[in-house]
C-alpha cells in the first residue's frame, strides 16, 4: 500500500500527507461509458486509481448485479489509455482469478463479503502467493472484530499491502446517511492498527451528492489516507447508485474544495503551545479519573446498604432524576445532550456492575 501512496500526485507539496484518490463509476456498464469516465478522470490530474464495479451484490434480485467478467477487458483498456492502476471488488475465488487475469492492481473486499468469514477465507485462499494490494471495507453491521478478522485472514494469506475502506454501517431508521459513518469505530480500528492505511468512501456513507463534500472533509480532518469517490460521466442515468455519483468535473471541484491538513508541524511555536494545552488535558483527565474512582466507591457503599435492606439495584425514579439534573447542567456548560446521555449511560452501567458485585458477594 505504501508503494501506491508514494505515487499519489494530489498532495500539497508542502505537506507530508499523500492522500490516495480512487474514483470511477459504481458499475461498469458499457465499454464506451468506462473509457469515457476513465479518460475524463485522468484528465483532472487528481485521481490515482480507477475503480469500477464488475460484480455487484444487490439486496434484492432483479436489480442490476454487474456486467460480469466481460467488463474486465474494458477496464484493462482504460488502464492502458490512462496509465492509472485499477481497483475492483471481489467476493469469490473465481472473481479473484478473473480480476488477476485482466491485470487488476488493487482488489477490495466489499462490506457484504467482510461480514462473512467463510467468504473472506475463500478470497484469502485464492490470493495466496499473489503480490497485490488488498483493501477491506468495513462489514455492513458495526462489528469491529469482523473487520479485524477479515484483515487477519488476508494477511495470513501472505498479502503484505493491506488497507482499510470505511464506507459506513447499516443503521435501522437512519435518514441522514445511507450508511451511518460511526466514526468512533473507524477511529478505534485506526488506533489499534495505525500501520494500516484507512481510506474513506463518502459515496456509500452519504448515498447522495450534496453531503459528499462535508463527509470527505471530515475524513481528511481525521487523518484518513485517502478517499474513494464514485464518478460517472452521466450520473443521473447510471445503472446503479445514481444519486451518490458525480461527474469527473464535479469530482475535481470537490477535491479542490477540501482543506488538506497535516498530522504534524515543524513550527516550534505551534508545537510548544500544543503541548501546553495537551498537558492541561492530561491534568483534567487525571482529575476526572480520580473523581470517577471516588464515585464508584460511593456506588459500592450504596450497593451494600441496598443489600442489607433487600432493595433492588435499579431504581428508575432515581436514574431519571440524575439524567434530568445532568442534562440541565450540561446545557449551561455548552455540552450536548447526546454526549451527556452516552457518558452517564456508561457511568451508570459501571455503577450497576459494582453494586451487582457487592450484592452477590458471599
Amino acid at each position: 500500500m505504501e508503494q501506491v501512496l508514494t505515487q499519489t500526485k494530489f498532495a500539497d507539496p508542502s505537506s507530508d500527507k499523500k492522500p490516495l484518490i480512487i474514483s470511477g463509476p459504481c458499475s461498469a456498464e458499457t465499454e464506451e461509458q468506462v473509457l469515457a469516465t476513465a479518460l475524463a478522470l485522468a484528465k483532472t490530474g487528481k485521481v490515482d486509481v480507477l475503480r469500477a464495479g464488475i460484480w455487484k451484490p444487490r439486496t434484492r434480485p432483479g436489480s442490476f448485479e454487474g456486467i460480469g467478467t466481460k467488463g474486465l477487458p474494458w477496464l484493462q483498456k482504460a488502464k492502458e489509455l490512462t496509465g492509472l492502476p485499477l481497483a475492483v471488488e471481489v467476493a469469490t475465488a473465481k472473481q479473484v482469478e478473473d480480476a488477476l487475469h485482466f491485470g487488476v492492481d488493487i482488489l477490495w473486499i466489499g462490506a457484504r463479503t467482510t461480514v462473512n468469514p467463510f467468504s473472506v477465507q475463500e478470497v484469502a485462499d485464492a490470493l495466496k502467493g499473489v503480490d497485490k494490494t488488498v483493501l477491506i471495507k468495513n462489514p455492513i453491521n458495526p462489528d469491529l472484530e469482523l473487520w479485524i478478522g477479515a484483515v487477519e485472514r488476508i494477511q495470513k494469506a501472505g498479502i503484505k499491502e493491506v488497507g482499510l475502506i470505511h464506507r459506513g454501517f447499516s443503521s435501522y431508521g437512519n435518514t441522514e446517511f445511507r450508511n451511518a459513518p460511526m466514526w468512533h469505530l473507524a477511529i478505534e480500528l485506526k488506533r489499534r492498527h495505525p500501520e494500516l492505511p484507512m481510506i474513506c468512501d463518502p459515496s456509500h456513507i452519504c448515498g447522495r451528492r450534496d453531503t459528499l463534500q462535508a463527509v470527505a472533509q471530515e475524513a481528511i480532518d481525521l487523518d484518513y489516507d485517502g478517499l474513494m469517490l464514485e464518478s460517472h460521466t452521466d450520473p443521473d442515468n447510471a445503472w446503479s447508485d445514481a444519486k451518490q455519483q458525480v461527474t469527473p468535473e464535479r469530482l475535481a471541484e470537490l477535491l479542490d474544495g477540501i482543506v488538506w491538513r497535516r498530522e504534524h508541524s515543524d513550527q516550534k511555536e505551534f508545537n510548544v503551545a500544543l503541548e501546553k494545552l495537551r498537558a492541561q488535558i492530561n491534568q483534567i483527565d487525571d482529575e476526572i479519573m480520580l473523581l470517577l474512582g471516588n464515585r464508584m466507591k460511593i456506588a459500592e457503599k450504596i450497593g451494600q446498604y441496598k443489600k442489607d435492606n433487600n432493595i433492588t439495584i435499579l431504581q428508575t425514579n432515581r436514574w431519571n432524576e440524575i439524567l434530568d439534573r445532568a442534562i440541565a447542567k450540561a446545557d449551561k456548560l455548552g455540552l450536548s445532550k447526546d454526549f451527556i446521555l452516552k457518558y452517564f449511560d456508561a457511568v451508570h452501567l459501571e455503577s450497576i456492575n459494582r453494586q451487582n458485585k457487592v450484592m452477590n458477594e458471599q
